[in-house]
């Protein structure tokens, strides 16, 4: 039973080994706060507020912009989590000033 049981957990770390890090633009709360060492829920709920106020985060040290988070959360951290696709910082208040697109002619 302990053999079955050591492989198991082995092949859950093997695993776990292989996934993907988290992309923290398009994450959820839930998300971040099953994957990141030292964020509960009240911190990965305080980031994707921060994230749809700010915009996209550009790197993962932009983390350090929502309070609680520093560096010693990052560092232990940084092997799970990343930035990825368009990080462009768009913010809500840049998105909704913006011009219309051009309607084509008909």
């Amino acid at each position: 039973m302990e053999k079955l049981f050591a492989l198991l957990l082995l092949m859950f770390f093997s695993i776990a080994a292989w996934a993907e890090p988290l992309d923290i633009n398009t994450a959820t709360a839930e998300e971040i706060a099953a994957t990141m060492t030292g964020v509960g829920k009240a911190k990965a709920e305080a980031i994707v507020k921060d994230r749809e106020a700010h915009g996209n985060f550009k790197s993962v040290d932009d983390l350090k912009r929502v309070k609680g988070i520093k560096e010693g959360i990052l560092s232990k951290n940084r092997d799970k989590i990343a930035v990825k696709g368009d990080t462009a910082a768009v913010t809500p208040a840049a998105a909704a000033t913006a011009a219309p697109a051009a309607k084509p002619p008909h």
